[in-house]
């Protein structure tokens, strides 16, 4: 079976909502576009903002399970985000302008014995990956429903907050790819490592509440808590659903 490209994901707002995407238009040396452009840092934060900084250092799904109900639309233009949630009304905001009303709307979704949001950052040119390296993220659907299996109910791929799901791979086959090239699409990609798996993904995206041991299953059947590899692209190129994928 071919490999091709089954679904792919933004994510504007780090931590804040997924979007749906039918194509998208990939940068040498740079993350998907408009993927994790801000990200929320809380009051406990060691940035400053002007920089990449790790994920600790955001408010994020693994620590306040409500965040991953949360749905996002970017109007790109205006560069305004429009978020969702089944406990909120509607909010489309600036992120660059109204963090104010952003920090009140996000603010009944946070735990109380968790830092609570302080400020939205934006690093120009670098989305806040949760790699040192501006990567894009690539998944098998065929790994994400073995885990399902042994779970024991189907896992929504935003649990895992990737950027590219691939349909006709075998089960974990994506790690086979470390080190190598791959095409995508227009794009050329160099994959570096696996993709270490956090609490976030034992949270249901359709009611922000945790439902399911996903790792304690990755553990426990394979030994290890990883789902999915980091790439970097190192050929810019237009990306669309359907696309063929393999190696170079």
């Amino acid at each position: 079976m071919t490999a091709r490209l089954a679904q792919i994901w933004r994510h504007p707002v780090k931590g804040h909502g997924a979007q749906m995407l039918e194509a998208v238009r990939l940068e040498a040396g740079r993350a998907l576009p408009w993927d994790r452009e801000w990200a929320v840092a809380h009051e406990a934060a060691r940035t400053d903002g002007t920089a990449w900084a790790p994920c600790a250092n955001f408010s994020r799904g693994a620590k306040a399970p409500e965040l991953m109900a949360i749905m996002a639309r970017l109007d790109e233009a205006a560069e305004t985000v429009t978020l969702s949630h089944p406990a909120r009304p509607d909010l489309t905001f600036s992120p660059d302008r109204e963090e104010a009303a952003f920090l009140d709307w996000v603010a009944p979704l946070m735990p109380a014995d968790r830092a609570a949001p302080a400020r939205i950052v934006r690093v120009p040119g670098r989305g806040m990956t949760d790699t040192d390296f501006p990567s894009v993220s690539i998944l098998g659907l065929a790994s994400l429903r073995t885990l399902s299996d042994a779970v024991g109910q189907p896992l929504d791929p935003r649990r895992f907050r990737g950027n590219f799901w691939i349909e006709g791979l075998a089960p974990w086959e994506e790690f086979d790819w470390i080190g190598r090239r791959l095409r995508l699409g227009e794009a050329e990609l160099e994959v570096c490592e696996r993709i270490g798996r956090c609490m976030a993904t034992s949270v249901n995206p359709e009611t922000g509440k945790r439902d399911a041991d996903t790792l304690g299953a990755l553990e426990n059947h394979w030994g290890h808590t990883d789902l999915g590899v980091y790439a970097r692209v190192v050929t810019g190129g237009r990306v669309a659903l359907g696309d063929r994928v393999e190696q170079v």
